[in-house]
């Protein structure tokens, strides 16, 4: 059985659809951990795509594996056998990967592709000479879209991931093939010390920020700061009553290594990482400034639309709307790098009014954050020809690859 596999590597997580070569139907999915090669040693990175592609594996057999499947795959029958392979009945020891494509967060240079090539390959069993074996950032699997509307002149798309961290890169065509991506811009995807701006950790820091800022602005006032939903959730979400004690518990010390949670009444966040510190904040933010909507910062919805015309006006928390208007802005000022009439100097910008615009992550995956990106965009004179948001980045990538390579 021939397969098609696209893994999309995020921060927080690994998800791994498989699609039949010759249905193209779905057969197989998987989430793993986190899987930013920024944030690992190349072998840790490997062993959870082991691990998740090994999950996504056994529901591709008939019968259904109860265990992970082993990879590599098995080496392909020698010419000269005489075993005959039932396509409708694939069994462990008969399948194989068409293609692969590896979209991964941190792989941001040829050298850190280059680092995970060869072990990629082992594992998949695909020979890197084949073509067949693509690895790049996870911001050019949301770029798919852009096929769907070449028909009616759009020529090139930006994506935008928000989840955790946030990077936003443009995209065209092959003149020739009209079918390979070509990478024509990037700005940010630097991690959450350096960048991520209108990510999870960005909003986590800026709440904090602003909190502080509020209560600065309030020492020389006759009255406190008011302890809007906001504050207040973040104080009991740390165990304090100051909002100063902020500064002692973000600052707090990274556990150390294979430390786990023990001990009644410890607060969650004192065995986090001081990045996850803050972007555990997300959520609490999304709460506060829209308390009427279903839409948390862990849950996403589909949503696409034909044009990029701002839809909300949120009502919420002041200081929560405040922090995600901020947030929005910053997403709003990267995507602004890259769009704009061509010059001689900069003949890489694209026209909004010829793109799709492509969002991508679970923040960004909140409609009402979106709009606020679009908003901000619209303040600018900026206005996409069409904007989607791609949920499931992995079984569209495995898609593309099939119609790439099959024809279909």
């Amino acid at each position: 059985m021939s397969l098609y596999l696209c893994v999309d590597c995020g921060g927080s997580k690994t998800a791994a659809v498989i699609i039949s070569a010759s249905t193209g139907k779905v057969i197989g999915r998987a989430n793993g951990g986190p899987s930013n090669i920024a944030y690992l040693p190349v072998p840790a990175f490997i062993q959870t795509i082991r691990e998740t592609v090994g999950e996504a594996l056994k529901t591709c057999f008939n019968p259904p594996s109860v265990e992970p499947v082993s990879l590599p795959p098995p080496p392909p029958p020698p010419p000269s056998s005489s075993t005959s392979i039932d396509p409708t009945h694939p069994t462990l020891t008969s399948f194989s990967f068409a293609a692969a494509w590896f979209g991964i967060s941190g792989a941001d240079s040829p050298s850190i592709i280059a680092s995970v090539l060869p072990d990629l390959s082992t594992l998949l069993r695909i020979p890197i000479e084949s073509g067949r074996l693509v690895v790049a950032n996870d911001a050019h699997l949301l770029a798919a879209p852009i096929r769907m509307y070449q028909s009616e002149g759009v020529t090139g798309a930006v994506t935008v991931i928000g989840g955790t961290g946030s990077i936003v890169v443009s995209f065209t065509t092959d003149s020739m093939t009209k079918d390979d991506l070509v990478q024509l811009g990037r700005v940010g995807g630097w991690g959450w010390i350096l960048g991520d701006e209108g990510g999870g950790f960005s909003v986590g820091r800026e709440a904090v920020r602003q909190i502080l800022q509020q209560q600065d602005a309030h020492s020389v006032m006759a009255s406190p700061p008011p302890e809007g939903s906001l504050r207040k959730s973040i104080k009991e979400y740390f165990g304090i009553n100051d909002v100063m004690e902020l500064l002692t518990e973000v600052y707090l010390s990274d556990p150390a290594p294979g430390t786990v949670e023990t001990g009644e009444g410890v607060k969650a966040h004192k065995y986090m990482s001081r990045e996850k510190r803050l972007s555990s904040l997300s959520p609490l933010v999304f709460a506060a400034a829209f308390p009427t909507t279903s839409e948390s910062a862990s849950q996403s919805e589909s949503q696409s639309s034909s044009s990029s015309e701002p839809s909300t006006t949120p009502t919420g928390d002041p200081l929560a709307l405040s922090v995600l208007r901020t947030c929005a802005e910053d997403l709003a000022d990267q995507i602004s790098v890259l769009v704009g009439p061509p010059t001689a100097s900069k003949p890489k910008l694209l026209l909004p009014q010829d793109c799709v615009l492509c969002f991508g992550g679970s923040l960004v995956g909140l409609e009402s954050y979106r709009a606020m990106v679009l908003d901000e965009l619209a303040d600018k004179g900026i206005q996409f020809r069409y904007v989607e948001f791609v949920d499931d980045c992995a079984k569209v990538g495995a898609e593309a690859l099939r119609k790439r390579f099959e024809g279909v």
